[in-house]
């Protein structure tokens, strides 16, 4: 049995070990952790409710578009995006529009056999015109804009499409491969310098000498009725296909805009952006 001078040790000792435990240990530090962990929830469901922002903000740009039949297309595609259903968004028009085209690349390689699909083509050509210029229209009527994703897809589509069309009337006999390749190619460029000079001059071209997607369109379905009827025609003396001719034609009107524009847009940012001396 412990004698009453040991006890008194003992309760002494028991006492300075809590006072000094005490001294070392942050009472908050024991407190229980439910208002804390309530905190972090509220925070942690504020940062859900914060609606996301994107990395960066689309440069304003101008749209540049003075084609011959823009002022009447513009008039059109807001009636049509006005009354299109809400059920279509404009993703769904994009896809729609990609997937017209395509099929003008179809019909092209299936006319190398059976010329009727020539007529084929003319109806994706409208069909594709309806879902890839009505996609922006009817995202602007409703104010749904994504400026960055919308201008991306866009173009990345066109550029599938044309490969398709081209891709086609290659497959076709109509045309022969090389200038179909050339009329890609020289498309291809035309659009890398209307991306650029969006970037470095803020000003979008939709149209070059007041042609546009939708004339382009236009002459290929009026080339395609004459081609179903008269695919060859005689030129200083010789047959040529008819599509031959009339792709020449395009090809060396696309190669003058490219180096054009890309002449007038040079010295135009060199004047900007003189090295002062």
């Amino acid at each position: 049995m412990a004698t009453p001078s040991t006890r008194t040790f003992s309760s002494q000792a028991f006492s300075d070990s809590i006072t000094g435990f005490r001294g070392l240990v942050n009472p908050l530090q024991l407190a229980p952790k439910a208002d804390t962990d309530k905190d972090q929830r509220d925070e942690d469901q504020q940062d859900k409710d914060q609606p996301t922002r994107p990395a960066r903000t689309f440069p304003e740009m101008l749209r540049v578009q003075e084609s011959w039949v823009a002022a009447a297309e513009k008039r059109a595609l807001l009636w049509l995006a006005w009354h299109t259903p809400d059920r279509i968004s404009p993703d769904q028009l994009t896809l729609f529009g990609l997937t017209s085209q395509l099929g003008a690349g179809v019909c092209y390689a299936l006319a190398l056999r059976n010329r009727y699909a020539l007529l084929a083509v003319i109806v994706c050509l409208a069909l594709n015109w309806l879902g890839d210029s009505l996609d922006g229209t009817l995202a602007r009527v409703r104010q749904c804009q994504r400026p960055r994703y919308g201008f991306y897809v866009d173009h990345m589509v066109d550029s599938f499409g044309a490969l398709a069309l081209m891709g086609g009337l290659a497959y076709s006999g109509y045309m022969h491969p090389s200038i179909a390749i050339g009329l890609l190619v020289a498309f291809l460029m035309l659009s890398i310098q209307s991306y650029l000079a969006t970037h470095v001059l803020g000003e979008f071209r939709i149209s070059f000498w007041r042609f546009g997607p939708t004339e382009l369109r236009i002459l290929l379905a009026v080339g395609n009725l004459a081609l179903f009827w008269k695919p060859m025609v005689h030129l200083f003396g010789s047959r040529y296909r008819l599509f031959d001719v009339g792709g020449a034609i395009g090809l060396a009107g696309m190669g003058l805009m490219v180096i054009v524009f890309t002449l007038q847009n040079t010295i135009r940012l060199y004047r900007e952006e003189r090295i002062l001396q």
